[in-house]
């Protein structure tokens, strides 16, 4: 062997030993998975001195844990800076699912003022290295403009990355995009796809709203059964839409057995939950005395909270209660600011009410043009006793009159449609 050949083999053999030194000279890494089991137990206090010591040795993994553990209080008093410190350490070493932490502590300001800039750029780091929750909220960044110029192709692009790596979020929010046609064709074929993966990971939204196209015949074919399925998984757990569907289904008898003390306990539930429409079901049921008793000051009660939401007729018929004194002492000035809030809403018995109240001078000061106005903007929609009432009060107007009224009617329409 020449001398040569020895020099090369002597350097060979001494790159050989180097690393297996080098192996042997970070025996801290080692340690990762004992650490990781310790934290899955819950003893936090003996994975945090096993994570604090692989972080300070530069481990990545155990500085995103770190992290981790300040920002959610997990044996040691949460305290987000030193979350943010060690979630950067990791982000700097690429490691994505810091990334994707740090970019959240920005996007949420929970360490100084919001700052979406540098919580997009974060989101894409982590994005580019397959992160599929980092993917889907960049793609909501690209949906809502945040950040960034509003791109829907963009945000589908991600969004289809994240959902091919079956996240629920991304998933549930691909089908929305592609039922309402964002940055996308409408398509209720792959609308309900896309909600049928998440839906059956859990997911309540998404199972609520397979239940809706079953129940609807969009995208596949038209399925009571499946809907009330799909609505008592999302409704157990706490879904409210889904809650008060299933009521509807119960109550109407569509794909189960028709039940109405059933109906009214998902009713409660989802108007526990803050359900508008759920909340309007109640109140007419205490109104009308069907399946529970009688009860005027619950049904007030009920409609209030309904009507607040923005619920025509919840807001009508919490009008009609002030007015007639029912669950209430009369009162016309709350009746009349409650039709005009229905009326405005294209209600037209509440139209119909409101001319009544202002040809009669019920509550406010009789006026004939007023009254005029809401009489025509009911008959408008096809409200006979409108129709009739609107000429009787014609016969007690001069023709200016009547153009005014007929003006305010239409700048009414422009308005409010």
């Amino acid at each position: 062997m020449s001398d040569l050949m020895k020099k090369r083999l002597k350097n060979l053999l001494y790159v050989s030993i180097y690393f297996a030194i080098g192996m042997q000279a970070i025996p801290a890494f080692s340690g990762i998975n004992e650490a990781l089991n310790e934290y899955k137990n819950s003893q936090f206090s003996t994975a945090f001195t096993q994570f604090r010591k692989l972080a300070n040795a530069g481990d990545a993994e155990s500085q995103y844990y770190l992290g981790l553990m300040y920002e959610n209080g997990q044996g040691v008093p949460q305290d987000y800076k030193l979350a943010m410190s060690w979630y950067k350490a990791a982000a700097d070493q690429e490691y994505a699912k810091a990334q994707l932490s740090l970019g959240s502590l920005y996007d949420d300001g929970r360490v100084a003022s919001q700052d979406p800039k540098t919580a997009m750029t974060w989101y894409r780091k982590a994005s580019m290295h397959g992160n599929a929750q980092a993917q889907y909220k960049l793609a909501l960044m690209y949906i809502n403009g945040r950040a960034v110029n509003k791109e829907e192709k963009t945000a589908i692009l991600w969004m289809r990355k994240s959902a091919e790596q079956a996240e629920p979020n991304a998933q549930y929010q691909l089908g929305y995009m592609y039922e309402k046609g964002i940055g996308v064709t409408k398509d209720a074929k792959l609308a309900i796809l896309w909600y049928r993966k998440a839906a059956d990971q859990g997911y309540p939204d998404a199972q609520f709203s397979t239940g809706q196209m079953y129940e609807n015949g969009y995208g596949v074919a038209q399925d009571y059964t499946a809907a009330v399925g799909w609505y008592q998984k999302a409704a157990q757990q706490a879904h409210p839409g889904a809650q008060y569907r299933l009521g509807v289904m119960l109550a109407l008898g569509r794909g189960v057995r028709q039940d109405d003390k059933s109906a009214m306990a998902w009713f409660q539930q989802a108007a526990d939950h803050g359900q508008a429409n759920a909340q309007y079901n109640l109140g007419a049921m205490y109104e009308s005395g069907q399946i529970v008793s009688q009860d005027y000051k619950l049904a007030l009660a009920w409609y209030r909270k309904s009507a607040e939401q923005g619920v025509a007729m919840a807001q009508y018929n919490l009008a009609s209660m002030y007015a007639n004194g029912r669950g209430t002492v009369k009162d016309d000035k709350e009746a009349l600011a409650w039709y005009v809030r229905a009326a405005e809403q294209g209600h037209a018995e509440a139209q119909y009410n409101l001319g009544w109240v202002y040809a009669n001078g019920q509550g406010v000061t009789l006026d004939i043009e007023q009254a005029h106005m809401w009489f025509n903007l009911a008959a408008s929609s096809g409200d006979k006793d409108a129709i009739k009432n609107r000429k009787v009060a014609e016969s007690m107007m001069t023709p200016k009159q009547i153009e005014h009224a007929q003006t305010m009617a239409r700048e009414w329409q422009i308005k409010f449609k």
